[in-house]
């Protein structure tokens, strides 16, 4: 008799399919994967070892560099802990401004997961379809902090600043000129709510010529109907959270379930799938487009009904605005205190968790009484389904480590942290 060995191969860290550095090692029989061991830590940048260094504030650009796709979903997370060991809370128009971010936040993530997932798996068109579609959302997040990415737009107490009346236009140049510059300016001739709502009428369009390229697809249900089947139970005793679990048949949402924000009032549906399989998560997360963009819907309506501050006007925690800062001393001394030595939150610890696009992100403080952390904890939800990641690719074939890998769509910002 033959002697039959099992070999070991390592999959990533430098795979297109890896999602970031993720090296998995796998031990395969043939062509069959029997065991898979994921190693992370190759991206560490030791982000909550570095909050314990500096005041509250300076931190939040570092949660936008956690999960780079839902960047303000991250600062919502951590924003929330603060303002609980404060013991305050933000104005009702920024309430609806972050639920509105959050939204649009979820709407990008999906849009990049849709993109990667299809393009892992070998349907190119999707990818350029869905970046198309970013274009437009990241010149929202641009409007309101400067930055297509890394926003650092939430404060505690509130947000930066209020929506701009007016979008920024295109200018004439030797590569676009006339009529197509009147075309690519026509959405943006009013405010920044104007130029949402006018994407919230495209969408919904837009995601079903996703759902014409892949939903029916054959190629794309042989790949990912029956691949990583999670049954409820499971996923929960595994921790999962977001589409992971409710592509498993759970209707657990904390928009729903713990409210937070403008999220109960408004009103959306919670999708869940049947299957628990990498096609239900997909099915899960189309439907999220649709509610999001319903969501987003409301809150334009809101917003433009009811102005009001958008940050609280307690300038212990909150910076005053630029015109008072340079007419009044007091102003002035407020600003310099909040750049250079930040606020002390009395001592306590605090956990705040937000529904973010991939799942449950939380922050965890403890407050010593001083101007920074004692100790912050993320709970970064990629980090739990990361480590199914051997009970869901056991007895599948090589090529469907890609498409599970896809399905959790994984960042390794806050896996490693």
């Amino acid at each position: 008799m033959p002697e039959i060995r099992n070999y070991t191969m390592n999959f990533g860290p430098q795979h297109p399919a890896a999602h970031g550095v993720l090296r998995l090692v796998l031990e395969m029989d043939g062509e069959v994967i029997e065991r898979a061991d994921p190693h992370i830590g190759l991206l560490h940048r030791a982000t909550e070892k570095l909050a314990e260094s500096k005041p509250y504030n300076q931190s939040i650009p570092y949660m936008d560099r956690l999960d780079y796709v839902s960047m303000m979903c991250n600062e919502h997370g951590y924003v929330l802990a603060i303002e609980k060991l404060l013991g305050i809370e933000a104005p009702i128009r920024a309430q609806y401004i972050r639920t509105m971010f959050d939204e649009i936040t979820r709407i990008l993530n999906h849009l990049m997961w849709i993109g990667t997932h299809a393009l892992d798996i070998g349907a190119m068109a999707v990818f350029l379809y869905a970046f198309r579609e970013r274009e437009d959302l990241l010149d929202c997040y641009e409007a309101v902090s400067g930055a297509r990415m890394h926003a650092a737009y939430y404060r505690p107490g509130g947000v930066y600043r209020d929506l701009p009346e007016q979008m920024p236009q295109y200018q004439a140049s030797q590569w676009v000129t006339g009529r197509d510059v009147e075309v690519r300016n026509e959405a943006r001739q009013g405010s920044l709510l104007d130029f949402i709502e006018d994407f919230t009428n495209r969408f919904p369009t837009l995601v079903d010529e996703y759902e014409t390229l892949l939903t029916d697809n054959r190629i794309w249900k042989q790949r990912t109907v029956g691949i990583g089947v999670v049954s409820p139970e499971r996923a929960m005793q595994l921790g999962f959270t977001g589409p992971m679990l409710r592509g498993s048949g759970i209707a657990w949402d904390l928009r729903k379930k713990q409210s937070y924000a403008a999220y109960d009032k408004v009103e959306f549906d919670i999708p869940v799938g049947v299957n628990g399989d990498c096609y239900d998560r997909y099915l899960v997360r189309i439907e999220e487009f649709r509610q999001s963009n319903r969501i987003i819907k409301q809150c334009i309506d809101w917003l433009r009904n009811n102005p009001g501050p958008v940050v609280l006007d307690d300038y212990k925690v909150a910076v005053p605005s630029r015109g008072d800062m340079k007419d009044d001393m007091e102003s002035l001394i407020h600003h310099f205190k909040l750049f250079t030595e930040g606020y002390c939150p009395p001592k306590g610890e605090a956990y705040a968790a937000v529904e973010a696009p991939k799942g449950e992100f939380g922050c965890y403080i403890i407050s010593d009484g001083a101007n920074k952390p004692y100790r912050l904890k993320i709970r970064a939800p990629g980090f739990a389904h990361l480590a199914a990641m051997d009970e869901m690719v056991k007895g599948h074939m090589l090529a469907d480590v890609v498409a599970v890998i896809g399905t959790m769509d994984v960042v390794f910002g806050e896996i490693d942290r």
